[in-house]
């Protein structure tokens, strides 16, 4: 296999041989790869918005906004259009290429569905990649989101089939699956990983690489999430991941889909920035910034820019996105002077 090859037929054996090679030649073997598809010091930036935050029907073990549990979290109602708009202006103006919006749904029911479409329209005409999350899509809705612009569409498989059922049940992983047909169907990207670290087996995440790596058309953009523990959800008191073993796994991800961006979500604040920066290594080439994901804390996005500076790193600018306003000075200075926000939330419900 050469390091511009995509494949479709990995088997479980191969991807638990690449997960037990010595971590240096794991990391030589991503980078390598990396390298034959994208520039190494390039880092897609979004920034991701909770548009309707709370009650969420699914009962998802990790996530703060479901219904079932008691976090403590207040349910909002569907932001005005408005709101979502300079949101994504303020996040254009610090630097962000994309611009992904999040609502704790089972899936979008029909009044809401013109307030959507609308937003897609009004985000997407300030330059910005769009990205939603909304639940579970019909065919019809998905052909509507992508009418209406929408670049992609998150819809995380959240760990393996085998260990699916231990997290979740009130969808099935067919019905992720079946969403994740829709939206290639109509025509939009896809944007789909899992979490790591919530009680799985090493055979759970292969598991999930390889189910990943196995669609018929690689996921564009990977989320990565290591489990950002919440009390007052099933999840808040699971051992911790071992930040090698996360790390292997973005390589392995990077080395399995040679040409997806990988993104390193939820849990970035847990990381220190030598981590981080092994994550980089490791074939990691996209974040989110911002004070905050979905509803737990992301380190500042002025912190972000000083590591990026540290390492020699730059955000990566689409032709589609870019403006004079976004080249790279003005993208620091921007960041270095941004003003709290407390809309933005945690990338594992982004599952963002």
């Amino acid at each position: 296999m050469t390091a511009t090859e995509l494949r479709h037929d990995w088997t479980l054996q191969e991807a638990r041989a690449l997960f037990e090679l010595p971590f240096n030649d794991l990391l030589f073997r991503a980078q390598t790869v990396h390298r034959a598809h994208f520039d190494p010091n390039e880092v897609q930036v979004s920034t991701l918005l909770s548009i309707k935050t709370g009650a969420c029907p699914e009962d998802c073990k990790y996530c703060p906004q479901s219904g079932h549990y008691n976090t403590g979290l207040e349910k909002e109602k569907l932001l005005e259009i408005e709101k979502v708009v300079a949101e994504a202006r303020a996040a254009r103006e610090k630097g962000a290429s994309r611009f992904c919006m999040g609502a704790a749904w089972r899936s979008p029911a029909r009044k809401d569905m013109p307030y959507v479409l609308d937003m897609i329209r009004q985000v997407k005409s300030l330059g910005l990649e769009t990205c939603m999350t909304l639940g579970m899509l019909e065919e019809s809705q998905a052909r509507e989101l992508a009418d209406a612009g929408l670049d992609y569409y998150n819809h995380n498989l959240d760990t393996s089939e085998k260990f699916y059922n231990h997290i979740i049940t009130t969808r099935t992983y067919q019905d992720r699956l079946d969403t994740l047909d829709n939206v290639r169907k109509a025509g939009m990207k896809v944007c789909c990983g899992g979490i790591m670290g919530m009680g799985e087996e090493e055979d759970d995440r292969v598991g999930l690489l390889v189910q990943l790596a196995n669609l018929p058309q690689h996921p564009e953009s990977v989320p990565v999430n290591m489990l950002v523990k919440v009390k007052g959800t099933p999840l808040e008191n699971v051992e911790d991941l071992d930040p090698f073993e996360f790390i292997r796994i973005i390589a392995v991800a990077r080395i399995m889909m040679p040409a997806s961006h990988v993104r390193l979500s939820a849990g970035r604040e847990q990381m220190n920035e030598q981590m981080q920066a092994l994550c980089f290594m490791a074939g990691a080439n996209s974040i989110f910034y911002g004070e905050k994901l979905l509803t737990t804390s992301n380190p500042e996005a002025d912190s972000d820019m000083q590591l990026f500076r540290k390492l020699g790193i730059r955000p990566e600018q689409r032709e589609q996105c870019a403006t004079e306003e976004q080249e790279e000075d003005a993208i620091v200075e921007a960041v270095e002077h941004e003003a709290t926000r407390h809309l933005f939330y945690d990338a594992t419900r982004e599952s963002a």
